[in-house]
């Protein structure tokens, strides 16, 4: 079996402690010295034992205390499964090659963009179909159809966020549609077709009364084209305070999966003359880095007063790398397998201010950290496999193919999270629709 991955190192630290010097020169007959002998001992024990009841009861504090901070430390990225007490990195692993995949045939499903749909648009390789991901220390459990649909049922799950964000929309789509009899059932609620053009499309599986809803917001916040400022290379403004204008529309969701990223680019916001604005005042000289930032501070804070915590599942997926070879020149060289290493592009400050963002939110933010294994997928990407050959395309990827992936990783959690649940006592898997 191929393997393909990376590993993580720690560092541990620790602690001196040097106990005080005591003199007595008072004395200095036998007998007595031999008393102040026994009270010099009594006073070291005594003080010895001052030490070790201190640092017992700093330890005590600290063994109850670390393990809370540290599973909410770490929330975005350990899992526990079966109901163990040991948590796992799922993000920490490896590719390796799996036959058993991919999980369902795009052609057959009707919510794939033509463009995404590689094999059809004149792939003849499909290597890069059949790669997994494996954790360092777990197993992701296997992706069962049956028991994410029981997951979902009479749920709302809305995915909100860029083109990338719609092409896991869509993958959600087709994973779930291979555990329905009846394809009929599932439609989309306005009968629109998929479309970039679209800011809202919403699927509904009729047979277990949920919806899968897609909101196109790429910056988050609301971008608003004005020209009150009178300077004329400022065309439009994101005003990074204030979440998108449809943002209450995502508030009574069961499942909430972000992203943003790709759009806070020089080229798609300067270059359009498109700046940044904070509390009514243009910020010409903001970077876009402070400017992704402040945005994301705006969501945490949205999230934080907004959503119900009790209810509502909330995921945040971090940046996807691009792999091309000349991104001026749009050259993309997609390759037949995984790379053996990711050439830097595991970091990205997008994921890092999403991490750091997240760490400090009230209601509990699991952040799908997948820049670093994303990285190694070059092989994964549209190419000239799109609907539209003359442009190639080393940024979205092919369906079926990773974003499968980062919904696996969505179940693991999910499953994770409702486990325990009267769920699967309520209905026989072997009867569903």
């Amino acid at each position: 079996m191929s393997t393909l991955g990376r590993s993580l190192s720690h560092k541990q630290r620790a602690l001196a402690v040097s106990s005080p010097r005591l003199f007595d020169k008072s004395v200095s007959s036998p007998r007595f010295s031999r008393k102040s002998e026994v009270s010099r001992l009594f006073r070291v024990l005594i003080a010895i034992g001052s030490v070790v009841s201190f640092f017992l009861a700093i330890g005590g504090g600290y063994l109850y205390v670390l393990p809370n901070l540290t599973k909410s430390f770490h929330e975005e990225k350990f899992v526990s499964f079966n109901g163990s007490d040991s948590f796992c990195d799922i993000f920490d692993g490896k590719w390796v090659v799996d036959n058993s995949y991919p999980l369902y045939n795009a052609s057959e499903c009707p919510f794939v963009e033509k463009g995404f749909n590689c094999l059809a648009n004149g792939r003849i390789n499909d290597d890069y179909l059949k790669w997994r991901w494996k954790p360092r220390n777990c197993e992701l459990p296997r992706f069962n159809v049956y028991h994410m649909l029981e997951i979902l049922r009479n749920k709302r799950i809305v995915f909100v966020g860029d083109s990338m964000s719609r092409t896991q929309w869509e993958s959600l789509i087709c994973l779930l549609m291979t555990g329905v009899q009846d394809k009929g059932s599932v439609y989309e609620v306005n009968g629109n077709k998929i479309t970039k053009l679209i800011r809202f499309l919403g699927v509904r599986f009729s047979s277990f009364n949920f919806t899968v809803e897609f909101y196109r917001s790429v910056f988050l916040v609301q971008h608003t084209w004005s020209s009150k400022y009178g300077i004329k290379r400022v065309r439009s403004t994101l005003t990074l305070d204030k979440l998108d204008d449809i943002s209450d529309e995502w508030i009574n969701a069961d499942v909430l999966i972000f992203n943003s990223g790709q759009w806070w680019v020089p080229g798609k916001l300067f270059g359009v003359g498109c700046y940044f604005q904070v509390n009514s005042t243009l910020r010409i000289g903001m970077s876009i880095q402070t400017a992704f930032r402040t945005a994301l501070e705006t969501w945490s804070s949205w999230i934080d007063t907004k959503i119900n915590r009790n209810r509502t599942r909330v995921f945040f997926r971090t940046f996807e790398p691009s792999h091309w070879s000349n991104l001026t020149q749009r050259m993309c060289n997609v390759t037949n397998q995984p790379l053996s290493e990711t050439n830097g592009q595991e970091n990205s400050s997008f994921s890092d201010a999403v991490l750091e963002v997240a760490h400090s939110m009230r209601v509990p933010v699991n952040v799908l950290h997948i820049t670093p294994m994303s990285a190694f997928r070059k092989d994964a990407h549209v190419g000239l496999w799109s609907d539209n050959p003359s442009l190639s395309d080393c940024s979205h990827w092919c369906l079926p193919g990773l974003p499968d992936l980062w919904n696996e990783m969505v179940f693991s959690y999910l499953h994770d999270s409702y486990q325990h649940t009267s769920l699967y006592q309520q209905r026989e898997f072997n009867s569903l629709d």
